[in-house]
């Protein structure tokens, strides 16, 4: 595999201004819910065992393109970087959820209490601990690049995680919003691994084959990567149509909600960039571990909040406010990280 199969060279047009792009799609969805309310209240019925039909069509098309790009035969490249891959699946499974899921009962439930509608307050710490449980797999790439990571640990760590989380997300989240005293509908959660991460992996795989197969792997990727920004701004859409009386009545609740993820960014990320130093891992493999440990798979994320606690809860709005953010904060740990690189190897040559 050559370095430019393993990352793309830069970031896109749709993803670097995804910040404006979503607070679009709020103006947008709050004015078209209020217009058409009818519709939106048709839309939102359309549901098979409590997952809704036009979402998970629009999820599958915001996720396979993405897992296409994951090569799970670089797995045998874990063993060439061995204290990063350790210091990010530290990180990404034993650190973020749990900090996480601290940070959302003293913001949400404590500190900010008072500012936050109490019915929708156990919903909120919900939708946080879905966004942290899950690492980013697409965006991650891009990320790599910017801090010019090694593209072999990159894949390799990406795909570990993918695989983890086929079978870590569900008991993860399920003992999260437990501890959170929060009830776990495992009927939902499990439907929601299967169609979220199972099926569209193994989908997402047999395609790749297929386009290997026939050597038009960079074309495929080129020609339905559009349709992934698309589902998600979409999807984004119908989800502030449906929040829009709650955001009207209570603007500030998403900055609010900011707060934690924000917080949760900065700390795995400097905690993961850290570690990789006293480690000695070099710094082409320190920044991408920093950037995939802060990072969240924010379609998962909000997909399943839709499936467990519904389009109107504040779980899914908890998830959106991770992908208003995501962007501009993951941009500034990349300069972060290229700005200190100096100082990071003045003790790893």
């Amino acid at each position: 595999m050559s370095h430019r199969d393993a990352e793309p060279s830069a970031i896109g047009f749709f993803e670097r201004y995804l910040t404006a792009w979503v607070a679009l799609c709020i103006v947008a969805g709050i004015g078209l819910g209020q217009l058409l309310p009818g519709l939106f209240r048709t839309i939102g019925a359309l549901e098979v065992a409590r997952v809704n039909l036009p979402v998970g069509l629009l999820i599958w098309v915001m996720i396979i393109p993405m897992l296409i790009k994951i090569d799970f035969g670089a797995l045998h490249q874990v063993r060439e970087h061995v204290k990063g891959i350790g210091v990010t699946l530290v990180i990404n499974w034993l650190v973020k959820p749990f900090s996480m899921a601290l940070l959302g009962w003293v913001f949400i439930r404590v500190l900010f209490a008072d500012l936050l509608p109490a019915d929708q307050q156990d919903s909120y710490v919900a939708g946080l601990i879905l966004l942290a449980a899950a690492p980013c797999t697409a965006m991650v790439f891009v990320w790599s690049r910017l801090v010019n990571g090694d593209p072999y640990f990159t894949l390799s760590q990406v795909a570990l995680n993918d695989i983890i989380m086929v079978v870590a997300f569900a008991p993860l989240v399920a003992l999260l919003l437990g501890v959170s005293s929060i009830t776990v509908p495992w009927d939902t959660l499990l439907t929601s691994v299967v169609l979220y991460i199972v099926v569209p992996v193994f989908l997402a795989q047999w395609l790749r084959k297929r386009a290997l197969a026939a050597d038009h792997l960079d074309a495929l990727l080129a020609r339905i990567q559009p349709w992934s920004m698309a589902a998600l701004l979409l999807t984004l859409v119908l989800l502030f149509a449906f929040q829009g009386e709650a955001i009207l009545a209570q603007p500030l609740v998403i900055a609010l909600l900011a707060v934690p993820i924000l917080i949760q960014v900065f700390f795995n990320a400097g905690l993961a960039y850290w570690l990789n130093r006293a480690v000695g891992e070099k710094h082409a493999v320190a920044g991408p571990s920093a950037l995939i440990g802060a990072s969240n798979f924010f379609e998962l994320a909000v997909a399943a909040a839709i499936s467990l606690f519904g389009f109107h809860s504040g779980a899914a709005l908890a998830t959106v406010v991770g992908v208003l953010i995501e962007v501009p904060v993951m941009l500034l740990v990349v300069r972060i990280v290229n700005r200190s690189k100096a100082w990071y190897e003045q003790s790893n040559p």
